[in-house]
């Protein structure tokens, strides 16, 4: 009766303090409830399930090339400057509507004069392309440098989405004639991002799943168990990228989507899969049959796996609070393929173990071990050691985290552009070439728009226009001011500014706001018309404004949600609160450490970065959604198991160590896996996607060791009870829920332990 009460926890005398956990046999583990039917299903009828997630790859992958998705960084801004400004063009200015780009012609010996007829002959195919709005004479005055070898035209294309790759196989065939006759054209703006730096470089996810690989077998021992899980996310990941290209037939989605996408499935797909495959094997190797153990594992974590990928989702979608769609839609993009990889987790991983039944553990690269034993106590030990000493530890893991944060305080969000791409892409050359001709502001030309009212007369306008190009020519950080041209029916005046500074310099930020704020106004208002800085540039830095202002609301939201989750798991408004805090520290520190990689440059070389730059506006939005999320993922895997232990002893420091010890091993190599297909990323060419690569895998390091490892189990013992404690009004609000059900075995184990001891 004694065993009952305390396996149920209506014993209210607590049991003195377990000396040693040591590994606990859950062959008891609860039967019944949903995700036991799932699993005892899936293990039921596995070559079903495998079939079934075979052809539905297939299916989707088939659907996806049939539609034709695509990607583009199309984005709005609805009231700023720089989109109303955008619409009035696009209103009153043919060609205005389309993608556009650069055409930049250069020669290394004489001058572009000589090779007019080639050149003009080039233009002419060019503006007989399909889908070319507009393309303007790279030939005249403006158009020409000083040194009369690099001269550019502006083209405009009819396209919503970005360019494909046949597409500019014919802009290249135009050019065929000025390429013979010895110019060099290379392309700029969206045109030059449209080129991919490589082909698509399978070599990242071909890493990440080698060492991946490598992790669990050196980790585990087990070949097969190794191979499980990676088998499981590839087909999770695959489809969900793969259903991702059929919704990008739909709506359009920012290029960084699909290896966004590919870098989340993957890594938490093989996380999902890998705390599964522990748990069954550690069944297995208590005695439990492979069919049996099999629905068990997901009977016992499955939750945890759902409320992980729960979380993840939630933050992801938190994104869509920016009020930016182009910033909800990235969140989109990977929730889709986290929310994959959890469907795979529960159903094809049940499955694959039960094909692999008892011969999961017969190929080895040593030893086979699951969970933390008897005879592996190395982790037990290291948990009792914080147990001793917790505010020690507490106090050296906040020290790390705060000395990683630092450099925070430093960061500056910016555009990085063409001056930060490999030297031999063509928009490198571009931006090289523009900026040795026509000065560093070439590359980031500022557009201005005046609006006049109705009854403004030519001469007014003209007026206007010259009191205005003095104006601007004035303003501080201005190197030139093109001639005002005006729309075809006369409503408007356009002109371009170059800045003296690149377009990632804070000068030109500052240039634009002046122009916008004091510059048009203080000319314009008098006459009731109005002014805006528009063109991409401008685009990218009020975007970039926009989401610093907005990055507060997304973390309050983010964070609620997340708070609230847990709070309904485990029913504990302590546990909420401490997840929460840790998880910003966590943030705090990887943010730090990208700024000291990128904008201080401390490394970045090794990482294919030949220069400084700021860090992009959207990454550290991005990063918080997924790094919170990922956070969650650990955070649930380690609070399960240690209420797991609490609802069957009721024994706060017992509960800490013993789940401390069951989790460490897998959480130490999850994370490492996790960073691992991340850190696989910083071969990409492109500099965001190395960013998100190296601040996503570090902060995955520094999460699942700083904190879930240290900071978290040491906050644990030193609240001890409070930990555990559930407030009436939630009690009421939500009977029952999150209870779980505790380990009769577990129990049992403890007791036994604790009189022996």
């Amino acid at each position: 009766m004694r065993s009952y009460l305390v396996a149920t926890g209506r014993h209210r005398r607590q049991p003195a303090r377990v000396p040693e956990i040591g590994h606990v046999a859950v062959v008891n583990a609860p039967t019944g409830g949903f995700f036991y039917r799932v699993s005892r299903w899936s293990a039921g009828h596995p070559a079903v399930v495998l079939v079934a997630w075979l052809g539905l790859l297939a299916g989707i992958t088939l659907g996806q090339r049939a539609l034709g998705g695509a990607y583009a960084d199309n984005f709005t801004l609805p009231g700023t400057p720089a989109q109303q400004g955008a619409s009035l063009l696009k209103a009153h200015l043919p060609g205005a509507s389309g993608r556009g780009g650069q055409l930049v012609f250069t020669v290394s010996a004489g001058s572009l004069s000589g090779r007019r007829g080639a050149i003009e002959q080039s233009m002419a195919k060019i503006r007989g392309l399909p889908k070319v709005l507009s393309a303007s004479d790279p030939l005249t005055p403006a158009a020409v440098a000083r040194n009369g070898r690099t001269a550019y035209a502006t083209v405009s294309f009819a396209y919503s989405q970005s360019l494909g790759t046949g597409y500019l196989s014919k802009v290249g065939q135009a050019l065929s004639a000025a390429r013979e006759a010895g110019v060099s054209v290379n392309y700029g703006g969206e045109l030059g991002q449209a080129v991919p730096l490589k082909s698509r470089d399978t070599r990242s996810e071909a890493i990440g799943i080698a060492a991946a690989l490598v992790i669990l077998l050196v980790g585990f021992g087990s070949v097969y168990g190794a191979g499980l899980p990676v088998l499981s996310a590839l087909v999770g990941a695959f489809t969900g990228v793969a259903l991702l290209g059929m919704l990008a037939a739909a709506t359009t989605f920012a290029t960084a989507s699909p290896t966004l996408a590919s870098m989340m499935g993957l890594g938490v797909g093989i996380d999902y899969a890998v705390f599964l495959t522990t748990r069954h094997r550690q069944f297995v190797m208590d005695g439990a049959n492979p069919a049996d153990a099999a629905a068990r594992s997901l009977a016992t974590s499955g939750r945890a796996i759902v409320v992980a990928a729960l979380t993840v989702v939630i933050a992801l979608l938190g994104l869509y609070a920016s009020g930016i769609t182009f910033i909800g839609k990235l969140g989109l993009a990977a929730g889709l393929t986290v929310a994959v990889a959890a469907i795979s987790a529960c159903t094809l991983v049940p499955a694959l173990l039960r094909l692999a039944g008892r011969s999961i553990d017969r190929a080895r690269a040593r030893q086979p071990v699951a969970e933390a034993s008897a005879a592996h106590a190395g982790w037990q030990r290291y948990a009792h050691r914080l147990s001793a000493h917790p505010w020690r530890y507490l106090a050296a893991g906040v020290a790390v985290l705060a000395i990683l944060a630092l450099p925070v305080f430093s960061m500056r969000l910016g555009e990085i552009d063409a001056g930060a791409d490999p030297a031999g892409s063509t928009a490198r050359q571009a931006y090289d070439a523009m900026s040795a001709g026509f000065g560093p502001g070439a590359n980031g030309p500022l557009a201005v728009v005046a609006k006049f009212g109705p009854h403004t007369t030519a001469a007014e306008r003209r007026y206007l226009w010259v009191a205005l190009y003095s104006a601007i020519t004035r303003t501080p950080d201005v190197a030139a001011v093109s001639t005002a041209a005006a729309t075809p029916d006369g409503a408007l005046l356009q002109a371009t500014v170059l800045a003296r500074t690149d377009s990632q310099a804070a000068a030109t930020d500052q240039l634009m706001i002046t122009l916008q704020d004091h510059t048009l106004p203080g000319v314009l208002s008098a006459a009731r018309a109005t002014g805006y800085v528009t063109g991409p540039l401008a685009g990218q830095l009020q975007f970039r404004n926009e989401i610093g202002s907005r990055l507060p609301v997304v973390i309050a939201i983010v964070v609620a949600a997340a708070f609230l989750l847990l709070l309904l798991t485990f029913r504990s408004p302590v546990l909420a609160v401490k997840a929460a805090i840790l998880n910003l520290f966590s943030i705090g520190a990887a943010y730090g450490v990208l700024v000291a990689i990128f904008q201080w440059g401390w490394g970045s070389s090794l990482l294919g970065v030949s220069e400084t730059v700021p860090i992009e506006s959207y990454v550290p939005m991005l990063m918080f959604a997924i790094v919170f999320g990922l956070s969650m993922d650990y955070e649930v895997f380690l609070l399960t198991r240690v209420r797991e232990a609490w609802l069957s002893t009721h024994d706060n420091h017992a509960s800490v160590a013993h789940g401390l010890a069951a989790t460490a091993r897998v959480i130490s190599c999850a994370a490492l896996i996790m960073a691992s297909v991340f850190f696989s990323f910083l071969l990409s060419p492109d500099v965001v996607t190395k960013m998100l690569a190296a601040g996503l895998g570090i902060s995955v390091l520094i999460d699942a060791s700083v904190i879930r490892l240290l900071v978290v189990p040491t906050t644990m013992f030193l609240l001890g009870t409070y930990n555990w404690r559930t407030p009436r009004w939630l009690d009421k609000i939500t009977p029952g829920l999150g209870q779980g059900e505790p380990a009769p075995a577990l129990a049992a184990r403890l007791q036994h332990q604790q009189s022996g001891a």
